[in-house]
């Protein structure tokens, strides 16, 4: 959102915090959620949870916060209704019966992310900004099948290739000049044209539609790792090398899901749509959010995330204990593995979430002793007395 010159910068950070709450809610519920389908202890058990674990953690929590930093870099108003429907269509979820009104909010809070994406391809046309507006098209769908009661194994490709497709549209934005090579972006467009006609075949024609779909999901993600710059940063250091670990191992798992449509085709319950599902949602999805996390939530919050190693605790944890409820638990049929991986990829995600919060909240203390330090060194340098005005005032 613009800001008016005349307005105290904290009130669009707060309506952005606000915005982001729901979001928030949403991922507490959705793994609350998780681990009641894992059949383990979980701290709610009543309500109606289980049954909208999906599109809690796709729209409440993801599409919020896809939602809300494409709002902020349309910096209109009207472009937070998209994250605010979207949000305040995850609480309606945990909440109201039926699943419709809630669903109705989400196809509201969908529609308004793509007319988002017209002004932005106005403005640039990129075909980054075509990219996710296809992804856009295809929660938009999604959310509608939702509403009309379609069961959620039904709506897995939607959901799927609507986030595959608006994360391969960050990463061209995100490395537009790596990935500007040749005919790089045409690959890229073909890639994202075969993933979105493939969604609806799912439907018309799930035993080829599934196969196509996980073909289309292998071409892209090989194009993905083709280009992207992770293969050459995952060898430096930091912030740009915990990001590279972060998206090739998203890439690994997506690589997995596209194999498994491949294969067994239409996976709609059982051990492969588990590995499918978790496949993409956490390994793809998550690893993704882990790596631009620290990217993007400063822009839009306007508050630091600073990198610090332990960030790699979350991100190495997801992976291994994926790899458990994955390959041994839905792989050998071992009920025990999917609930120990799933728990596993629980822990991680609130790992990540309490480091993220911890950092922000730590990051302008940090600023403050540096700043101080920096003053003090400065008086000793120069003979005079050391600071001793309060940390607040540091910081203004």
């Amino acid at each position: 959102m613009t800001d008016h010159p005349s307005r105290p910068q904290s009130s669009p950070t707060a309506l952005r915090l606000a915005l982001l709450i729901p979001g928030g809610l949403a991922l507490l519920a959705g793994l609350d959620a998780a681990l009641l389908l894992l059949g383990v202890g979980a701290p709610i058990t009543a309500g109606r949870l289980a049954e909208v674990h999906g599109p809690l953690m796709v729209y409440g929590f993801v599409g919020t916060l896809v939602a809300l930093e494409r709002a902020v870099a349309l910096g209109r108003a009207w472009g937070f209704l998209a994250p605010a429907g979207l949000g305040l269509g995850g609480l309606a979820l945990i909440a109201v019966e039926p699943s419709a009104i809630g669903g109705g909010l989400l196809v509201f809070g969908s529609a308004v992310l793509v007319a988002v994406y017209v002004p932005l391809w106005q403005r640039n046309t990129a075909t980054a900004v075509l990219v996710q507006a296809a992804g856009a098209v295809l929660a938009v769908g999604g959310a509608l099948l939702f509403a009309a009661g379609l069961p959620m194994p039904w709506l897995i490709p939607w959901l799927a290739g609507y986030l595959i497709l608006t994360i391969g549209g960050e990463r061209l934005e995100l490395a537009r000049v790596a990935f500007a090579v040749g005919n790089a972006e045409t690959g890229a467009l073909l890639a994202c044209a075969a993933v979105f006609l493939a969604v609806p075949a799912t439907l018309l024609w799930p035993h080829a539609g599934y196969r196509v779909f996980g073909a289309a999901v292998l071409v892209f993600t090989v194009w993905l790792l083709r280009y992207d710059i992770a293969r050459r940063t995952v060898r430096t250091t930091g912030l740009t090398r915990f990001s590279a670990f972060c998206l090739l191992g998203g890439y690994g798992w997506l690589l997995v899901a596209g194999g498994v449509w491949l294969i067994a085709g239409p996976v709609r319950q059982g051990p492969g749509y588990d590995a499918a599902a978790h496949a993409v949602f956490l390994g793809f999805v998550m690893s993704m959010i882990l790596a631009h996390a620290p990217i993007i939530l400063p822009a839009v919050l306007r508050r630091p995330l600073p990198y610090h190693p332990i960030m790699y605790v979350p991100a190495v944890l997801l992976h291994p204990t994926l790899a458990l409820r994955i390959v041994v638990g839905d792989g050998a049929d071992a009920l025990w593995a999917v609930q120990a991986g799933g728990v596993g990829n629980v822990i991680a995600v609130l790992a990540f979430v309490v480091i993220a919060i911890g950092s922000v909240l730590w990051a302008p203390r940090r600023k403050v002793r540096t700043a101080r330090a920096a003053t003090d060194s400065d008086a000793r340098a120069t003979g005079s007395a050391p600071s001793d005005r309060p940390e607040r005032e540091a910081t203004a």
